[in-house]
């Protein structure tokens, strides 16, 4: 099963509205576990698909808690009402959490290759203010269904930078200021996110928020991929302290970012997680793994995958 096609068919087990009673147990993890720890799946995993209602029915089956929605207008029409509408059912139906929206990266995605990249640190302003139009369009979902963060990258990352001018540190400090103010009207944060680029660096971005932003109500978003291809994740973890409001949790061999299901690449996940109960963080850990072919696979091995993160989490 394949791509879209492993939602032709719903999993026997799901009753039209996901009641709990029918989601096997075996998938869920113990309550004291939940209660100390919460997990989250972006719907990354169905990126290069339009979202339907069947992906959040999968997502809360297999016992994750919350979503975070990637803002692409090719996977979800966050300019629609209709479609905004719409995901607010379906969060209901299946007692999903949106916790978190993305902020648009690019127009499309196609065969894992970005199509349109926007970048909220452009030189050129026309450039800059379109890329923060769409991020504004993406948090207007809020007044139809309440979420904590507005995730963003700040520029793109190097693997997608054009002329040479996408990654200006002035022009990010106009474009988080902007964005800071919109979403405060919306009871939103922004979580700027460690990505592969000189100004996203974990360092980088706690000396923007510090000497930058001093008195905006920003915080980070550790991308654990993205960190572990740019050097010591462990450093990166300790250097967040402080500033780490929400996470993008996934795996990859320390040469491209494959989005894996943790324990499938090199990241030490005992290190990494250690080192982030010690900065005290408590917030969720979001999956933001990749589609390697069936879906339903990759949310199954998420599954274990979030047994084995629980296992290494300290009771103090």
């Amino acid at each position: 099963m394949h791509g879209s096609d492993a939602f032709t068919n719903c999993s026997p087990r799901i009753s039209k509205n996901c009641d709990n009673k029918n989601v096997n147990d075996s998938l869920r993890p113990s309550e004291d576990a939940k209660a100390d720890r919460r997990f989250g799946v972006s719907t990354h995993l169905f990126h290069e698909h339009r979202l339907t209602r069947d992906h959040l029915v999968h997502i809360a089956a297999h016992g994750f808690d919350a979503i975070e929605l990637f803002a692409t207008r090719t996977h979800f029409d966050y300019h629609d009402d209709r479609a905004r509408a719409q995901l607010a059912e379906w969060l209901s139906d299946t007692g999903l959490e949106l916790h978190s929206v993305h902020a648009p990266a690019f127009e499309a995605l196609r065969q894992g290759r970005w199509v349109g990249a926007f970048s909220n640190a452009s030189s050129d302003e026309p450039r800059r203010r379109a890329a923060i139009a769409e991020a504004e369009a993406a948090l207007a979902l809020a007044a139809h269904v309440p979420f904590q963060f507005l995730v963003t990258h700040i520029g793109v990352p190097v693997s997608e930078a054009g002329a040479g001018n996408d990654n200006q540190r002035a022009a990010a400090r106009r474009s988080v200021e902007d964005l800071a103010e919109r979403a405060a009207r919306v009871n939103v944060r922004v979580a700027i996110e460690v990505i592969p680029n000189p100004l996203s660096s974990a360092a980088g971005l706690c000396d923007m928020i510090e000497e930058d932003l001093e008195g905006l109500d920003v915080g980070v978003c550790l991308d654990y991929g993205h960190a572990h291809l740019m050097g010591d994740l462990g450093e990166a973890i300790e250097t967040l302290s402080g500033h780490l409001i929400t996470t993008h949790v996934h795996d990859n061999g320390g040469k491209r970012d494959d989005h894996l299901v943790p324990f499938a690449g090199s990241i030490d996940w005992d290190a990494a997680m250690m080192s982030t109960q010690k900065i005290g963080y408590d917030g969720i850990f979001m999956l933001e793994v990749g589609d390697t072919g069936d879906p339903m696979d990759v949310l199954r091995r998420s599954v274990k995958a979030r047994e084995r993160l629980e296992k290494t989490f300290v009771t103090f």
